[in-house]
Protein backbone atom coordinates (compact mmCIF):
# COMPACT_ATOMS: atom_id res chain seq x y z
CA UNK A 1 0.00 0.00 0.00
CA UNK A 2 1.30 3.43 -0.94
CA UNK A 3 2.16 5.82 1.92
CA UNK A 4 -0.46 8.55 2.39
CA UNK A 5 0.74 11.83 3.97
CA UNK A 6 -1.23 12.99 7.00
CA UNK A 7 -1.67 16.26 8.85
CA UNK A 8 -1.14 16.53 12.58
CA UNK A 9 -4.91 16.56 13.20
CA UNK A 10 -5.13 13.07 11.68
CA UNK A 11 -6.63 14.20 8.37
CA UNK A 12 -5.24 12.33 5.39
CA UNK A 13 -3.94 14.27 2.40
CA UNK A 14 -6.09 13.46 -0.66
CA UNK A 15 -3.13 12.10 -2.65
CA UNK A 16 -0.75 9.22 -2.01
CA UNK A 17 2.89 10.08 -1.59
CA UNK A 18 4.91 10.52 -4.76
CA UNK A 19 8.63 11.14 -5.05
CA UNK A 20 10.84 12.79 -2.42
CA UNK A 21 13.07 15.52 -3.87
CA UNK A 22 16.08 16.29 -1.69
CA UNK A 23 18.94 18.75 -1.52
CA UNK A 24 22.41 17.94 -0.23
CA UNK A 25 24.64 20.40 1.64
CA UNK A 26 22.08 23.16 2.19
CA UNK A 27 23.76 24.18 5.45
CA UNK A 28 27.34 25.40 5.16
CA UNK A 29 28.47 23.88 8.47
CA UNK A 30 27.19 20.44 7.46
CA UNK A 31 29.11 20.60 4.18
CA UNK A 32 32.25 21.49 6.12
CA UNK A 33 31.85 18.72 8.70
CA UNK A 34 31.93 16.11 5.91
CA UNK A 35 34.83 17.87 4.14
CA UNK A 36 32.62 18.77 1.19
CA UNK A 37 32.77 22.08 -0.67
CA UNK A 38 29.96 24.55 0.05
CA UNK A 39 27.80 24.43 -3.10
CA UNK A 40 27.06 27.40 -5.32
CA UNK A 41 23.97 25.74 -6.82
CA UNK A 42 21.57 23.17 -5.35
CA UNK A 43 22.79 19.57 -5.27
CA UNK A 44 19.56 17.64 -5.93
CA UNK A 45 18.66 13.97 -5.71
CA UNK A 46 15.49 11.90 -5.39
CA UNK A 47 14.25 9.21 -3.03
CA UNK A 48 11.42 6.98 -4.29
CA UNK A 49 8.09 6.65 -2.48
CA UNK A 50 9.18 3.18 -1.35
CA UNK A 51 11.85 4.77 0.87
CA UNK A 52 9.22 6.49 3.05
CA UNK A 53 8.11 5.05 6.40
CA UNK A 54 6.25 6.48 9.39
CA UNK A 55 8.64 8.45 11.63
CA UNK A 56 6.38 7.93 14.66
CA UNK A 57 7.05 4.17 14.55
CA UNK A 58 10.36 2.49 15.56
CA UNK A 59 13.08 2.85 12.93
CA UNK A 60 14.52 -0.37 11.52
CA UNK A 61 17.33 0.56 9.12
CA UNK A 62 19.58 -2.04 7.43
CA UNK A 63 22.46 -2.09 9.92
CA UNK A 64 23.83 -5.20 8.20
CA UNK A 65 24.94 -2.94 5.32
CA UNK A 66 27.30 -0.79 7.41
CA UNK A 67 27.05 2.47 9.34
CA UNK A 68 23.67 4.18 9.13
CA UNK A 69 23.80 7.94 9.72
CA UNK A 70 20.90 10.16 10.78
CA UNK A 71 20.21 13.48 9.05
CA UNK A 72 17.19 15.40 10.41
CA UNK A 73 15.49 17.74 7.94
CA UNK A 74 12.49 19.97 7.39
CA UNK A 75 9.99 18.33 5.02
CA UNK A 76 7.54 20.18 2.76
CA UNK A 77 4.33 18.70 1.36
CA UNK A 78 3.50 19.76 -2.20
CA UNK A 79 -0.19 20.55 -2.76
CA UNK A 80 -0.36 21.51 -6.43
CA UNK A 81 1.50 20.86 -9.65
CA UNK A 82 4.61 23.02 -10.01
CA UNK A 83 6.76 23.19 -13.13
CA UNK A 84 9.14 26.04 -13.86
CA UNK A 85 7.45 27.83 -10.96
CA UNK A 86 8.18 31.35 -9.79
CA UNK A 87 9.09 31.78 -6.13
CA UNK A 88 5.56 33.06 -5.41
CA UNK A 89 4.02 30.05 -7.13
CA UNK A 90 6.41 27.74 -5.29
CA UNK A 91 5.42 29.23 -1.94
CA UNK A 92 1.71 28.88 -2.67
CA UNK A 93 2.22 25.27 -3.75
CA UNK A 94 3.37 24.12 -0.31
CA UNK A 95 0.51 22.98 1.96
CA UNK A 96 2.29 21.47 4.94
CA UNK A 97 5.58 21.30 6.79
CA UNK A 98 6.93 18.45 8.85
CA UNK A 99 10.10 16.59 9.79
CA UNK A 100 11.98 13.77 8.15
CA UNK A 101 15.13 11.73 8.53
CA UNK A 102 17.38 11.33 5.51
CA UNK A 103 18.96 8.05 6.58
CA UNK A 104 22.25 7.39 4.84
CA UNK A 105 24.40 4.28 4.46
CA UNK A 106 27.57 6.30 5.02
CA UNK A 107 30.16 3.62 4.27
CA UNK A 108 28.46 2.84 0.98
CA UNK A 109 28.02 6.52 0.12
CA UNK A 110 31.70 7.20 0.74
CA UNK A 111 32.70 4.38 -1.60
CA UNK A 112 30.28 5.57 -4.28
CA UNK A 113 31.58 9.16 -4.04
CA UNK A 114 35.18 7.96 -4.34
CA UNK A 115 34.25 6.16 -7.57
CA UNK A 116 32.23 9.10 -8.91
CA UNK A 117 29.07 6.98 -8.87
CA UNK A 118 25.49 8.07 -8.01
CA UNK A 119 24.38 7.92 -4.37
CA UNK A 120 21.00 6.20 -4.73
CA UNK A 121 22.04 2.90 -3.15
CA UNK A 122 23.09 4.79 -0.01
CA UNK A 123 20.15 7.20 0.09
CA UNK A 124 17.09 5.59 -1.53
CA UNK A 125 16.82 2.17 0.11
CA UNK A 126 13.56 0.95 1.67
CA UNK A 127 13.05 2.84 4.95
CA UNK A 128 15.56 5.58 4.11
CA UNK A 129 13.03 8.39 4.63
CA UNK A 130 11.12 8.29 7.94
CA UNK A 131 8.48 11.03 7.66
CA UNK A 132 6.30 12.81 10.21
CA UNK A 133 2.74 14.15 9.91
CA UNK A 134 2.55 17.68 8.52
CA UNK A 135 1.57 20.93 10.19
CA UNK A 136 -0.75 23.09 8.07
CA UNK A 137 0.93 26.32 7.01
CA UNK A 138 -1.43 28.32 9.24
CA UNK A 139 0.60 26.95 12.18
CA UNK A 140 3.94 27.93 10.66
CA UNK A 141 5.65 31.35 10.88
CA UNK A 142 7.72 32.76 8.03
CA UNK A 143 10.29 30.41 6.54
CA UNK A 144 13.31 32.09 8.14
CA UNK A 145 11.79 31.77 11.61
CA UNK A 146 11.46 28.00 11.36
CA UNK A 147 13.65 25.98 13.70
CA UNK A 148 13.93 22.27 14.44
CA UNK A 149 15.96 20.03 16.70
CA UNK A 150 16.93 16.39 17.00
CA UNK A 151 17.75 14.90 20.40
CA UNK A 152 19.13 11.40 20.82
CA UNK A 153 18.94 9.84 24.28
CA UNK A 154 18.24 13.29 25.72
CA UNK A 155 21.22 15.04 24.08
CA UNK A 156 20.70 17.63 21.35
CA UNK A 157 22.54 16.48 18.22
CA UNK A 158 21.15 18.78 15.52
CA UNK A 159 19.56 22.21 15.41
CA UNK A 160 18.53 23.83 12.15
CA UNK A 161 16.95 27.15 11.25
CA UNK A 162 15.44 28.34 8.01
CA UNK A 163 17.58 31.46 8.16
CA UNK A 164 20.75 29.33 7.97
CA UNK A 165 19.89 27.57 4.71
CA UNK A 166 22.13 28.37 1.75
CA UNK A 167 19.15 28.11 -0.59
CA UNK A 168 15.99 29.52 1.02
CA UNK A 169 12.78 27.50 0.75
CA UNK A 170 10.88 29.49 -1.93
CA UNK A 171 13.89 29.69 -4.25
CA UNK A 172 14.77 26.04 -3.59
CA UNK A 173 11.28 24.79 -4.47
CA UNK A 174 11.24 26.96 -7.61
CA UNK A 175 14.63 25.59 -8.66
CA UNK A 176 13.53 21.99 -8.08
CA UNK A 177 10.47 22.60 -10.28
CA UNK A 178 12.77 23.59 -13.16
CA UNK A 179 14.23 20.07 -13.20
CA UNK A 180 11.36 17.88 -11.95
CA UNK A 181 7.66 18.63 -12.20
CA UNK A 182 6.39 18.59 -8.60
CA UNK A 183 2.97 17.02 -8.10
CA UNK A 184 0.47 16.88 -5.23
CA UNK A 185 1.77 14.33 -2.74
CA UNK A 186 5.42 14.91 -3.53
CA UNK A 187 7.64 15.77 -0.56
CA UNK A 188 10.67 18.04 -0.47
CA UNK A 189 13.54 17.61 2.00
CA UNK A 190 15.39 20.87 2.59
CA UNK A 191 18.79 19.70 3.82
CA UNK A 192 20.36 18.82 7.15
CA UNK A 193 22.35 21.02 9.57
CA UNK A 194 25.64 20.02 11.16
CA UNK A 195 25.74 17.31 13.81
CA UNK A 196 25.04 14.21 11.73
CA UNK A 197 26.31 10.94 13.08
CA UNK A 198 25.85 7.22 13.43
CA UNK A 199 22.43 5.86 14.38
CA UNK A 200 22.72 3.30 17.19
CA UNK A 201 20.40 0.43 17.99
CA UNK A 202 18.09 1.06 20.93
CA UNK A 203 18.43 4.86 20.78
CA UNK A 204 15.53 7.15 21.72
CA UNK A 205 14.89 10.10 19.38
CA UNK A 206 12.95 13.30 19.95
CA UNK A 207 12.37 15.75 17.10
CA UNK A 208 10.68 19.14 17.47
CA UNK A 209 9.61 21.83 15.01
CA UNK A 210 8.44 25.42 15.42
CA UNK A 211 4.64 25.42 15.40
CA UNK A 212 4.17 22.63 17.90
CA UNK A 213 5.24 19.43 16.15
CA UNK A 214 6.98 16.92 18.43
CA UNK A 215 7.91 13.36 17.46
CA UNK A 216 9.21 10.73 19.86
CA UNK A 217 10.50 7.55 18.31
CA UNK A 218 13.21 4.94 18.73
CA UNK A 219 15.58 2.64 16.90
CA UNK A 220 14.99 -1.10 17.08
CA UNK A 221 17.30 -3.10 19.33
Amino acid sequence: MRFVPQFTDGQEFPHTLGKVVCIGRNYAEHAKELDNPVPTEPLLFIKPSTSVVDLTKPLDPPFSRGDVHYEAELALLVGETLTHATMDEAERGIVGIGLAMDLTLRDIQTTLKEKGHPWEIAKAFDGACPLSPFLPLSRVPNWNALAFTLEIDGEERQHGEGADMIFAIPSLVAEMSRHFTLEPGDVILTGTPSGVGELVRGSSLRLTLTGGLEINTSVVE
